[in-house]
C-alpha cells in the first residue's frame, strides 16, 4: 500500500449511516473477510453498524461509479481511552491508495489517542501502520481445536453446580461477576447492561449454551462459559468460547478448566459441531497455557496498533 498511487475515490464522513449504506458496508466486510481469511470488523463494530444511535464516525470511500471501495469506523464511545479504528478496503480495489486515503481521513477526524485493529495481521495493514507512525501494542490470538478429539471431563470443585443463564433474572449478577473477572481487561470488563442486552437479542444467542457455575449453598455466581455458534452461508459452522470468566476469589480450584470442558462438550454434543475457536490476549500467559493444555493451537493473530 505504501507505493500506491493517489486514489481517485471520494472519501466522505458522516455520523449516521442509512440502512442502505450499512448494508453496503456489511457486503464489503464479507468480501474482505472471504479474501483475507479474517473478518475486518469485530463484533462490537458490527453491532454498532446496525444501531443508528451509537456514537461513531463513519468514513466511506466510493469510486467514480459510486461503488463502495473502502470503509473506516471510528468508535468514539470512550475518547479518554482512545478512539477505536477499524478499516477495510474492498478486494479488487486495493493497492490503489484507498486505504491510505481512509487512514488520512481518520487522522484528520480524530483527536487524542487512536487504537486501530488489524484483523488477521495483514502485511499491508502493518506496512500502513508503520508508515503513519502507529506502534504495535497488543496481539490477540485466535486459537482452534477439533471437537472430534477427546475432551476432558468437566470436574467441578466440590459445592459448585452448573446451570443455564436465565435472561432477566441473571443479568445484574452476571454483569457484576464479569466486571470482577475482567477488571483489567480493556474491553470486556466495561460491559454495561446495554452491551449485554444487545447480545441477548442477537439471533445466535442460546441461553442453554450460556453456562453459569454457582455455589450450591448460596447461589453465588463463581464463573461462566458463554458459548456461541458461527453460522455463515458457504462456510462450515464453528463454535466459540465466546466469554469465559472466573471470579478472582475462585481462582486456583480448576473451575476455569471445568467450565471450558463443559462448554466444549455442549458445542459438540448438543450443537453437533466438530471444531471450536476462541480469542485470547498473547500477554495472558495463564489463559494461553490453559487453552493449550486443552488442545487448542494458534490459528491467526489480530494486532492492535496505537498512536498517541
Amino acid at each position: 500500500m505504501s507505493s500506491a498511487e493517489p486514489t481517485t475515490d471520494r472519501v466522505t464522513r458522516t455520523h449516521v449511516l442509512t440502512p442502505a449504506e450499512a448494508a453496503d458496508v456489511l457486503t464489503l466486510a464479507r468480501a474482505a473477510g472471504d479474501a483475507d481469511g479474517a473478518d475486518p470488523f469485530d463484533e462490537h463494530t458490527l453491532l454498532r453498524l446496525r444501531d443508528p444511535e451509537a456514537p461513531a464516525v463513519h468514513l466511506t470511500a466510493r469510486g467514480p461509479d459510486g461503488t463502495l471501495t473502502g470503509y473506516a469506523h471510528l468508535d468514539t464511545t470512550d475518547p479518554g481511552a482512545g478512539v477505536g479504528v477499524e478499516l477495510a478496503v474492498r478486494p479488487g480495489h486495493r493497492r490503489q491508495g484507498t486505504g491510505r486515503a481512509l487512514a488520512r481521513g481518520v487522522l484528520a477526524t480524530a483527536s487524542g489517542p487512536l487504537r486501530a485493529w488489524a484483523h488477521g495481521d495483514h502485511p499491508s495493514a502493518a506496512a500502513l501502520a508503520v508508515d503513519l507512525g502507529f506502534a504495535r501494542a497488543r496481539v490477540l490470538w485466535q486459537l482452534r481445536r477439533p471437537l472430534t478429539a477427546p475432551l476432558p471431563e468437566p470436574r467441578l470443585p466440590d459445592g459448585v453446580a452448573l446451570r443455564a443463564f436465565v435472561p432477566g433474572a441473571d443479568d445484574a449478577a452476571w454483569l457484576a461477576l464479569n466486571a470482577r473477572a475482567f477488571a483489567s481487561h480493556p474491553e470486556q470488563g466495561r460491559w454495561t447492561e446495554v452491551d449485554l442486552r444487545v447480545r441477548l437479542g442477537e439471533p445466535w444467542f442460546d441461553p442453554a449454551g450460556f453456562l453459569l457455575a454457582e455455589e450450591s449453598a448460596t447461589g453465588r455466581l463463581l464463573g461462566f462459559h458463554w458459548t456461541k455458534v458461527h453460522e455463515r452461508p458457504g462456510s462450515a459452522r464453528i463454535g466459540e468460547v465466546y466469554v469465559l470468566g472466573v471470579d478472582p476469589a475462585a481462582h486456583g480450584g480448576g473451575l476455569g478448566r471445568a467450565l471450558t470442558a463443559a462448554g466444549l462438550a455442549y458445542l459438540r454434543d448438543r450443537r453437533g459441531l466438530d471444531r471450536a475457536m476462541l480469542y485470547v490476549d498473547e500477554s495472558n500467559t495463564a489463559a494461553v497455557a490453559l487453552y493449550e493444555r486443552l488442545g487448542f493451537a494458534r490459528w491467526s493473530a489480530h494486532v492492535n496498533y496505537r498512536l498517541g
